[in-house]
């Protein structure tokens, strides 16, 4: 730009350079060589003019592209941005060591003790918003650092076999796969592989949301803890009320044992899940479990039978049915939980005698199973960091659980009759880590079996992006 301004100048310059020697000079030939002269820097000045123009139009147009690709990489930003905000990960864990009483077998009147660690569970959840109203969540659960067990049932066999492949010693679990739909708070419906509301471990099931260093024992020895199934259910938030009801796959009764009642039917053992008995679930909660006080009622009803692999060896229903009742308050210092479980089983002694002769189960001699069951634990804790500068909560629990609470024909032995109380202290170094300590008394409801003395420690950890 200065170089064509400058020779702009310098021709200006010559024209009147030539319109001064014109005066002077008016040879004719000169003339003309200097007009001629100025002529061609004039058409040089033009050409370069024309050149700068190009070449400010390119700028310009180059300008513009760069805009442009500026432009796409800040909306490519802003839209992985977006997808980012509306994916979620969250994690929890537990590690643990116990020292308990271990009994060989259902005769044994003095245990032995055992110390023993385990990496109790690590669970991972993911999810993604897809809009305001649809949304999914996986959550996977690796228990005891190992990769599991898978259960087949070989119906091609000539009597029919469960057939066991071991890979490891602990277990890798899908415990939730849902979509949602949710337009509003008061409405929503998820499907896939949901959570059943019954029981207070399907909703308090990190380490910081239940005081012992175990979840409820009374709990597992009845159901399915963190019960989950695939179905679909609705579930929704009405002023202070939370309600769900959901229609499920049913549970197995070939799997129903004296120990733990239907806990062990879960059908998660097997590769398929048998679905010709579905079961209905339902919640109502006023309050929220997870956040503070509430009371809730939920219950539980499904044919067990008809889930069965051999079918033939039964020919009677098998209708369970399981009441819940829960409460929790959680104010200030102060925290109290508690839940009672009552169930019942219909034709129990036939679902006995069946699994007796169903070959692969071996049962044992101790399959008998009870008509009513029941359970309930009572926790009690206060938070010391409302007084002190110490971020501690001392606690006192009890877990009672009778499996055989009733038996269709006979006599319900106690010996599954089981009482744990115990005390002890929950240590949050930061918010995200819980340290626990429990110490307490093991009972049996037999006069022949001494009541024994228990000790946990554990780790968890909780968070979330």
């Amino acid at each position: 730009m200065n170089q064509t301004l400058t020779l702009l100048a310098v021709s200006v310059a010559g024209i009147l350079g030539l319109m001064t020697n014109a005066q002077a000079a008016t040879d004719p030939e000169t003339l003309a060589k200097a007009i001629a002269k100025q002529e061609a820097e004039i058409a040089l000045l033009k050409q370069q003019l024309a050149t700068l123009a190009a070449e400010q139009k390119q700028q310009q147009h180059n300008n513009v592209e760069v805009a442009k690709q500026v432009n796409q990489v800040s909306d490519h930003v802003s839209k992985a941005d977006e997808r980012l905000s509306r994916f979620s990960f969250k994690s929890y864990g537990t590690a643990n060591y116990t020292s308990d009483e271990y009994f060989d077998n259902v005769q044994d009147t003095s245990g032995e003790r055992r110390n023993r660690t385990d990496l109790e569970r690590i669970v991972t959840e993911f999810g993604y918003q897809f809009n305001d109203d649809w949304s999914m969540e996986v959550e996977i659960e690796y228990e005891h650092g190992g990769t599991g067990t898978a259960l087949e049932y070989d119906g091609f066999d000539e009597f029919g076999e469960f057939e066991s492949e071991v890979e490891a010693g602990g277990e890798v679990l899908v415990e939730k796969a849902e979509i949602r739909y949710r337009p509003s708070q008061a409405f929503g419906v998820k499907f896939g592989n949901i959570h059943l509301p019954i029981g207070l471990s399907s909703t308090l099931h990190k380490p910081n949301q239940y005081l012992t260093v175990q979840r409820h024992k009374s709990e597992a020895a009845m159901m399915p803890a963190v019960w989950n199934e695939n179905g679909i259910g609705v579930y929704g938030e009405i002023a202070d009320f939370h309600y769900q009801a959901q229609v499920v796959s049913g549970l197995n009764s070939e799997y129903f044992r004296t120990y733990d009642w239907v806990a062990s039917g879960h059908q998660k053992r097997f590769e398929h899940v048998n679905t010709d008995d579905l079961a209905f679930a339902g919640r109502l909660d006023y309050g929220n479990f997870k956040t503070g006080s509430a009371i809730g009622v939920a219950y539980y009803y499904g044919n067990t039978s008809g889930n069965r692999h051999k079918s033939n060896k039964l020919n009677v229903d098998g209708a369970l049915s399981i009441v819940s009742v829960a409460g929790a308050f959680v104010e200030g210092p102060w925290i109290l939980r508690g839940q009672y479980l009552y169930g019942t089983l219909d034709n129990a002694d036939a679902i006995t005698q069946a699994n007796k002769t169903t070959p692969g189960l071996r049962p044992g001699n101790f399959a008998q199973l009870g008509s009513e069951s029941q359970s309930f634990f009572i926790e009690a804790g206060v938070k010391l960091d409302h007084w002190f500068d110490l971020p501690m909560t001392v606690f006192a629990n009890i877990d009672y659980s009778n499996p055989l609470m009733d038996v269709e024909t006979g006599t319900a032995t106690k010996r599954y009759e089981n009482t744990w109380s115990s005390v002890g202290i929950n240590y949050f170094p930061i918010p995200e880590i819980v340290i626990k300590a429990e110490g307490g008394l093991h009972q049996v409801a037999v006069a022949s079996i001494p009541d024994t003395n228990f000790f946990a420690l554990g780790v968890g950890y909780q968070f979330s992006l």
